[in-house]
């Protein structure tokens, strides 16, 4: 593919097309938008990449985010950063804002100017993260992949918790608000769940996916209001506290009528009234492990593993959850291991 076939495509001349890649600061956004769009459908890439990434050492570190307003990933941010400033190296912050587009586009900007990556829950499908990894050593969090090294949390043994918290609350029937279809998490929280209740005799329904923020859980809990759920599963926090004001809204009670459950524990989860059971996750230790790991590929090591490294989680009763008849008032902070290890 040649940037001809890119310009016939997005409708737009070869010189723009060479701007886009070369110049992408003298490119209309939209255009740009458009010409990257039909570049990655024809699979094209740009020169710059075909060239393949410099061996000079910048001591500089990519790190990517799908949305940097969200509070999940300022802790893993903060791990890396501690992480990599403990070495010598500074990261440079990249936020897709939930684009796999913008996240491609980004990326391949900073090929030349960064010596890894570290991606948190990439928006790209596996055969591009791949491509990345390819011009530059990368470690991806959030997102377990066979052939790049991958840091994520136990989102299995985090659905498994929740459910069993919600069963000996007497609940059987439970509601989960889906996150973005192309969040690697969302797909393992949901099989998690779905696998799960079948061995605990529930039933799990599925309602989204909705943007993993809190207004996704406001859209959600108009849906659900309708149904009259008694036990509801967000996606995220923010998800779980966006649920929570919108069936309140819809003059339901929480945790009287409906138990809500998120999942992360960032401060959000601590703050509302009432404060948010939810599966915490070690977000500072992961993003320190990404760099770790990182850096040691960048020194020579070459890496063994062939499955993800699995973060353990803690299921942290608070005050959305209670038995389906009564209320009950769980301990603050209860803490329910999957596994072993520093929180």
């Amino acid at each position: 593919m040649t940037i001809y076939d890119v310009a016939k495509a997005a409708g737009v001349a070869p010189s723009t097309v060479s701007r886009t890649f070369a110049r992408p600061g003298r490119v209309n956004a939209d255009t740009a938008e458009r010409v990257r769009q039909a570049a990655e459908q024809l699979g094209y890439r740009s020169a710059q990449i075909r060239q393949g990434p410099s061996t000079t050492r910048t001591k500089l570190l990519g790190v990517m985010v799908s949305d940097v307003a969200n509070p999940f990933f300022s802790q893993l941010i903060r791990g890396a950063q501690l992480a990599a400033n403990e070495v010598g190296y500074e990261i440079l912050l990249a936020d897709c804002r939930e684009s796999g587009t913008r996240e491609r586009a980004a990326l391949e900007r900073l090929i030349p100017v960064v010596e890894g990556f570290v991606i948190g829950s990439s928006r790209m499908p596996d055969s591009t993260l791949r491509m990345i990894a390819k011009q530059r050593p990368m470690v991806s969090m959030n997102r377990a992949m066979v052939d790049v090294p991958s840091v994520v949390t136990d989102n299995a043994g985090g659905a498994r918790m929740a459910l069993e918290l919600l069963r000996e609350l007497h609940h059987d029937d439970v509601y989960y608000v889906a996150g973005p279809e192309a969040a690697w998490p969302d797909g393992m929280r949901f099989r998690g769940l779905r696998d799960h209740a079948h061995t605990l005799g529930m039933t799990v329904h599925r309602v989204g996916p909705v943007l993993p923020t809190f207004e996704g859980g406001l859209a959600a809990a108009r849906q659900l209001a309708e149904r009259r759920p008694t036990a509801v599963i967000g996606y995220n926090d923010l998800v779980a506290v966006g649920v929570m004001h919108g069936l309140m809204q819809a003059g339901l009670r929480v945790p009287e009528q409906v138990s809500v459950i998120g999942f992360d524990d960032i401060l959000i989860a601590r703050l509302v009234l009432p404060t948010l059971t939810t599966v915490a996750a070690p977000m500072r230790q992961m993003g320190a492990n990404a760099v770790g790991n990182l850096v040691a590929i960048l020194n020579g090591a070459r890496s063994q593993a062939t499955e993800a490294m699995v973060m353990p989680v803690q299921l942290r009763v608070r005050g959305s959850t209670a038995q389906r008849s009564q209320r009950v008032s769980p301990a603050m902070g209860v803490g329910r291991a999957s596994g072993s290890g520093p929180q």
